[in-house]
Formats: C-alpha cells, sequence, structure tokens
C-alpha cells in the first residue's frame, strides 16, 4: 500500500465500504466508520443489528474506499470478531482512543456492536 493512503487512513474516521449483498448478490456501498488501533484497522459502530456486517458474514470479500487525505479503493477482506474477550480488549482499546465514546457503556458495546477487522489484499 502507498504511504500516502496508509498515512490518510491513520488520519481518518470514516470511509466507505462496498460489501455484496448477501441476497441480491449485488454491490452496496455505505459511509462507514473506521478505527486504527495499533496498526490494525477495525470497522465498528454504535450497538444494533446492521445490514452490512450480515452481508460480511456471507461475503467477506469487500472494497474499503479511502475517500479523505487521499482516493483509494482497496480490496480487503473482513475478519468477523465474534468471541466476547477479543471483542472486550478492542472496544475498550477503541473507547479508550476515541473521544466519540467518552463515558460510553464498554459491556453495551461488546454485547451489540458490530466489531470487524479489515486485512488488506495485496
Amino acid at each position: 500500500m502507498e504511504a500516502a493512503v496508509w498515512q490518510a487512513i491513520e488520519r481518518g474516521l470514516t470511509c466507505d465500504i462496498t460489501t455484496i449483498g448477501r441476497m441480491s448478490g449485488q454491490p452496496r456501498r455505505i459511509e462507514i466508520w473506521y478505527f486504527v488501533i495499533a496498526g490494525d484497522v477495525y470497522i465498528s459502530g454504535t450497538p444494533g443489528a446492521r445490514d452490512w456486517l450480515a452481508n460480511l458474514r456471507v461475503h467477506p470479500g469487500f472494497t474499503f474506499h479511502v475517500k479523505h487525505g487521499a482516493r483509494a479503493d482497496l480490496p480487503a477482506h473482513a475478519e468477523i470478531i465474534d468471541e466476547p474477550g477479543d471483542r472486550r480488549r478492542i472496544m475498550a482499546q477503541l473507547m479508550q482512543a476515541n473521544s466519540y465514546f467518552a463515558g460510553g457503556d464498554l459491556e453495551a458495546w461488546v454485547a451489540g456492536s458490530p466489531l470487524v477487522r479489515v486485512h488488506f489484499e495485496r
């Protein structure tokens, strides 16, 4: 990955992702939050069911669209984080690193928020 693209990812907070619809098979593009923790990129959001997460469970390949600071359409693979201990550890780091989450209920986020680690393809 180009250094300028990675630097834009490190400074960003939102991107677009294009998933493949689990039932339609059609591309679906949405804007979403992401976070960089210890060099890993995670996609998350407030607690609740998400169609994009259901799509990634069926079709884990997707496109990560960098749109702030640089422009790039990066092929990626989703690793959905379901294990409670991993979710708690990662969510605690997300909450600590981002003021948006200040005062949030960690256990509610662990129980109900989507959490995906992004693996960029080479």
